[in-house]
Formats: structure tokens, C-alpha cells, sequence
């Protein structure tokens, strides 16, 4: 078949998908943004930038709307290009629909079947929104912006022949007339590479060297904001390096925004909760990385005797899940996408997000007591290789997906 990927970061979420579909002889392309200049074997194609966000002060809560259709226009336009000139006429579509990329391509290719990769559904309650009173806003405005920004994600599901969506918490955020389009299919783990090494030593870029068996606590986020529980954790720090003179703590993540409101300000999220805890924090024992390279995050999920991973209810994040997969013991949030995952006691330790102490005291014991633990650290590997092995479970279930088989 001749498949067309659409994704403004690709390859995003089809890193193994789009060669697995060339490699069985499928001519397959990629659409992506002109910025976007991540390397891909696969032929790739780019739109034009869209124009700058439509200033809100005229468009107000048709804002997103009005952005994601820009982005679309972009797409579709570069889309009759590969029609037109190219003569592509692809058989089957499959796009992330969080940008609205996808809006106007079955105009362009009405034949073609059209499949959109469903992350996230937003919601003014129950959710992301409000659930950290430290961060919500009560102007009844939050909500009606929240519900505006639904506006591209349900013309995008109206359109779909299938979605695809990588868990179920992700998948049930859809309305009840969208859900029982959605797949689950997560993109899977290279349960392989992500695999437990009792050798294992990782260099951080400060030229300190951790190994295996070493006590380590490690925090990994793309950035360290609020939604990932960055401060939480920081403000159960001080009380964890009290109560274990020896631990050594390595937080991994830039200091941008990945997600939610920016603070108010010149400071960082970062620099605003370190600040708040700064003098109770032995800082000749706390390693902060910035953004690593992967092979680095795999050493130190290797090496690390307790991983901390806290989220709102929101996207559950790939390094949980590779962090589980390679024998790390998880202490995560009490919050529907971690719970998913992780049963107390069982595959990993659940926490209360807000609950500093608790997040102290079970990291704490935790960092005491490894041996203990070991069980849980082997049935999170189990669990992951079980489950959600990319080369035996998730991307044989990727490739039905696209070729029509689910």
C-alpha cells in the first residue's frame, strides 16, 4: 500500500512504526513540518511553518482552533503538492491529530482511509485541569478555553475511520460517541535495550559515575514543571537526604515548559522550587543533568535503586515504562495513568501526588531496604515484557492497525 505519516515532530510516535511498514513493502511517506529535522529513513516531505498564533485578543477562545486550522492549511497545501506533482495518492492516512494536521487531507485524498492517533481528549474537570489546587484557576474562563480547544480534536475523531490511542486512561479522556472508534495500542518498549544490567555505569555529563548498586534516587522529565510532580518531589527531597546521609540524586529534565502554564516571571519552574527548598538540600549529593542523551537515561534507569515518577492525570510518559522495563523499582503517583500500570506493592510503590511526607517516607525506605524490594523491580520488568514488548506485542498490533487487520 502507499501510506502517508502526518506528524509536525515526526517521527514522533512512529519511530518503529513507519520502517517496520516499508520494511514489508509498503511505500510509505512522511509529512512533517519544515522545522522538524529529525533524521528518518523514511522519504519526508514538509509543509511550510503556519503563520504566528492568531493573537488572542481577536480570535479569544477560537484561538487553538483558528491555530490548528492554520496548521492544517499548511499540511493540506503541501499535501495537493505530492498529489498533484508527485502523483501520491495514498491508501491509507494516519496522523497524530493533536496539531490538526489531519483536518483537510480527506479533501485532498477522499478515497483514502483516514487514521488518527488519539492522545489526549481535553477536559475542564476531571483531568489535567484543576487537579493541583496550588496551580488551578477558579475564573470560570479556564474552563470555557478548555472546552474551546476540544473544537479541532472532535472534528478529527468525526473524520477518522479508527483512532489509535496508547493506553487505556488516554483512551477512555474521548467522549462515549468517539470511544469505540479507539484501538489501544501502546508504541511499545524496547524491552531489549530498556533490560536490567548489574554492570551497568553511567558517566553524567559533570563527569560524576553511578553504577549499579550504587544509592541512587533518580527524577527523569523532559522538563521539570508542576503537571510531572517536579515539585512534589522536591519538597520531599530534604527529608530523603536527612534520613540517608549516603543517597545520591540525579534529576534529569530541561528548564522549559513542556506542558501547562509557564511561571510568572524570569525564574524557571525549576529555579522556583529549588529556590523554596534550597537551604535544607545538601547540594553536593543532588545532580541536576538538564536533558540527557538517551543512552545516558538508560544507564541511570539501570543503575538507580528508586526512580520517582509523579504525574497529573495526563499523558503517561514513555520513561516510566522503560524505567519499569529495565528492573528499575518505580514509586509513582496515585493518579489513574500511573495506576494503570503499577499495583501497590505488587510491580512498583504508589504515592500520594500532594502527599510530601508519604512521597519521603516510602522513598526513604525504599533506598533503606533494596533487597526487599526485589521482587517488585523484577515483576515491573515482567509486567512490561508481558505486555507491552515492542517487537513480540505492540508493533505486530501497529502494523494490523494500519493494514486494516484490527
Amino acid at each position: 500500500m502507499k501510506i502517508l505519516l502526518v506528524h509536525q515532530n515526526f517521527p514522533g510516535q512512529f519511530l518503529h512504526l513507519a520502517p517496520a511498514l516499508a520494511e514489508r513493502g509498503h511505500e510509505v511517506v512522511a509529512l512533517t513540518d519544515e522545522g522538524n529535522q529529525r533524521p528518518s529513513p523514511i522519504t519526508t516531505f514538509r509543509y511550510r511553518a503556519p503563520e504566528p498564533r492568531p493573537d488572542p485578543a481577536v480570535a479569544r477562545f477560537g484561538t487553538t482552533y483558528a491555530e490548528m486550522t492554520n496548521r492544517a492549511h499548511r499540511a493540506a497545501r503541501a499535501a495537493l503538492v505530492l498529489r498533484d506533482t508527485h502523483g501520491f495518492y495514498p491508501e491509507v492516512i494516519f496522523g497524530h491529530g493533536g496539531w490538526g494536521e489531519t483536518l483537510f487531507l480527506p479533501e485532498v485524498w477522499p478515497e483514502a482511509r483516514l487514521l488518527v492517533y488519539a492522545e489526549l481528549y481535553y477536559a475542564a474537570r476531571g483531568l489535567d485541569v484543576g487537579f493541583d489546587p496550588e496551580f488551578a484557576s477558579p475564573e470560570p474562563e479556564k474552563a470555557f478555553s478548555v472546552i474551546a480547544r476540544q473544537g479541532h480534536q472532535a472534528l478529527m475523531m468525526a473524520q477518522a475511520e479508527a483512532a489509535l490511542a496508547p493506553t487505556e486512561f488516554q483512551a477512555d479522556t474521548f467522549p462515549p460517541c468517539f470511544r469505540d472508534k479507539i484501538t489501544i495500542i501502546h508504541d511499545g518498549i524496547d524491552t531489549q535495550r530498556l533490560a536490567p544490567d548489574p554492570a551497568a555505569e553511567v558517566v553524567l555529563p559533570s563527569g560524576a559515575v553511578f553504577r549499579a548498586g550504587d544509592e541512587l534516587l533518580t527524577f527523569v522529565n523532559r522538563n521539570l514543571e508542576p503537571y510531572r510532580g517536579y515539585h512534589s518531589f522536591l519538597r520531599a527531597l530534604p527529608e530523603v537526604l536527612r534520613a540517608r546521609p549516603q543517597v545520591q540524586v540525579v534529576i534529569v529534565g530541561g528548564d522549559d515548559v513542556s506542558y501547562g502554564a509557564r511561571p510568572g516571571g524570569e525564574r524557571s519552574w525549576k529555579e522556583i522550587f529549588l529556590e523554596e527548598v534550597s537551604g535544607r538540600l545538601d547540594m553536593s549529593r543532588v545532580h541536576f543533568t538538564g536533558r540527557v542523551p538517551y543512552a545516558t537515561f538508560v544507564g541511570l534507569m539501570q543503575a538507580t535503586r528508586v526512580h520517582c515518577y509523579l504525574t497529573v492525570p495526563f499523558v503517561l510518559s514513555w520513561s516510566m515504562l522503560e524505567a519499569m522495563s529495565a528492573g528499575a523499582l518505580v514509586v509513582g503517583s496515585r493518579t489513574a495513568p500511573v495506576e494503570e500500570l503499577i499495583t501497590d506493592g505488587v510491580n512498583g510503590r504508589l504515592v500520594d501526588f500532594f502527599d510530601t511526607a508519604e512521597i519521603a517516607e516510602v522513598l526513604t525506605d525504599a533506598l533503606a531496604r533494596p533487597m526487599v524490594y526485589r521482587h517488585l523491580r523484577e515483576a515491573a520488568r515482567a509486567h512490561i515484557v508481558e505486555n507491552y514488548d515492542l517487537r513480540s506485542i505492540c508493533l505486530p498490533r501497529l502494523i494490523d492497525f494500519v493494514e486494516g487487520r484490527i
